[in-house]
């Protein structure tokens, strides 16, 4: 499909990045900020911690650096693992290609290749999501989220074999229409009850013109949850809270979601207006029905309207000025690799500035601080079948978190 770069609408801004065959190491950001935020009393459950650090006990960053293990992508915005034991990363090219890196090389024949499908003339169109079956191993089984043919949002199963999988295996779930060519999300994970979640943007524009948001009866600006496992091609789950697909509601556009490996907990990332970037939070065993709030929300701030009782705050939020810390929020994962000192602390970014925070709940208040200034354009954030968390650039690169 003939490619139309359009670098003008969130998520994923032109704000330059490397260019060179060869990314650089990131450095982290010194000194460092740190932001305690209370949790708020919306939350549904409370936690049940699961080693996460003492208030403002983050590790010293200067010690840790993002170093590059794959350049030459086509744009990446996604990576994968799995879980199946083979240790294999799957990275989504936004074009319609997903590539394996496996045993440190990046294989030259695509897991997948489905360009011809999908439209990708927006800069928010395109294949955006991919996630794998618990019985993958048996069943061979992924699903996606990819725009096709009238920019629309499928969401498809294919098959694969080895390191390869047919194109024409596709068998297609769903098919959400989207207003316009913005806002459509991306995310397809499977949680800890073995349901197919997927992360919908208020189908775009500005303003959520469409009052999406706050209609739990559209599938736009929400969290699905469908049964994969059940009928043909999905059901809904029993106890979904408005009798649809719809899980939890009041959205912007999620851009990247994910459970901890650890104890089930979602975290949101969620793309702001013109205000607030903002991270959601569920933890583990939440009751479907969430509303986040937009749009009378944007953050903890109104929008179309005042904060009010039953709408879930942000467990972090960040400003698009005073100070300027970025436009555009990309969801990232709790840490739970090798390293124990980063255990329990969910890291997420910024694509504009590329900053980097580490976030984890302690004693009742979220613990925040900004921890490295990437100076790359971060696109998603991974985690390997080993806890590890990986960063995918729009330079090409796919970096991971060590230490110097």
């Amino acid at each position: 499909m003939k490619r139309f770069l359009i670098l003008l609408i969130l998520p994923m801004l032109a704000c330059g990045g490397f260019s060179d065959s060869v990314a650089p190491t990131i450095t982290p950001l010194s000194p460092p900020q740190i932001d305690s935020v209370p949790a708020t009393d919306t939350q549904p459950v409370p936690l049940t911690q699961t080693s996460v650090p003492t208030a403002n006990n983050f590790p010293n960053a200067n010690d840790y650096q993002w170093t590059p293990i794959i350049n030459g992508l086509d744009r990446p915005v996604d990576v994968q693992s799995a879980f199946d034991g083979t240790g294999r990363l799957f990275i989504i090219e936004k074009y319609g290609v997903i590539r394996i890196y496996q045993n440190g090389q990046l294989l030259d024949e695509p897991f997948l290749n489905i360009d011809d499908r999908v439209n990708d003339w927006s800069n928010e169109m395109g294949l955006l999501g991919l996630a794998f079956h618990p019985n993958y191993e048996q069943n061979g089984y992924f699903y996606v989220n990819y725009t096709g043919e009238g920019g629309h949002t499928r969401i498809s199963r294919f098959t694969a074999n080895g390191n390869s999988s047919d194109p024409a295996s596709e068998k297609v779930l769903m098919i959400i229409d989207q207003p316009f060519p913005n806002h459509n999300g991306g995310a397809v994970v499977f949680g800890p009850d073995g349901y197919l979640y997927l992360g919908l943007g208020d189908g775009g524009a500005a303003g959520d013109p469409l009052k999406h948001g706050q209609n739990p009866n559209t599938l736009l600006g929400s969290i699905l949850r469908i049964d994969v496992n059940n009928g043909d091609p999905y059901t809904i789950p029993s106890d979904n809270p408005f009798g649809n697909e719809v899980w939890a509601y009041g959205l912007r556009n999620p851009w990247r979601i994910s459970f901890d490996l650890a104890n089930g907990d979602l975290w949101i990332g969620d793309v702001g207006q013109g205000e607030k970037e903002e991270i959601d939070y569920l933890p583990a065993g939440s009751p479907g029905g969430a509303n986040f709030g937009w749009s009378i929300m944007e953050g903890s701030i109104g929008y179309d309207g005042e904060p009010q009782p039953g709408l879930l705050l942000p467990a972090a939020e960040y400003s698009h000025s005073n100070p300027y810390e970025g436009c555009s929020v990309t969801g990232g994962y709790v840490y739970r690799g090798s390293m124990p000192e980063w255990n329990g602390i969910y890291l997420y970014g910024d694509y504009c500035t590329g900053y980097i925070w580490g976030l984890f709940l302690s004693n009742g208040q979220f613990q925040n601080q900004r921890l490295f200034e990437t100076g790359v354009t971060i696109t998603s954030f991974g985690q390997g079948e080993n806890g590890e968390i990986y960063l995918a650039s729009d330079n090409g690169s796919v970096y991971t978190l060590t230490r110097k």
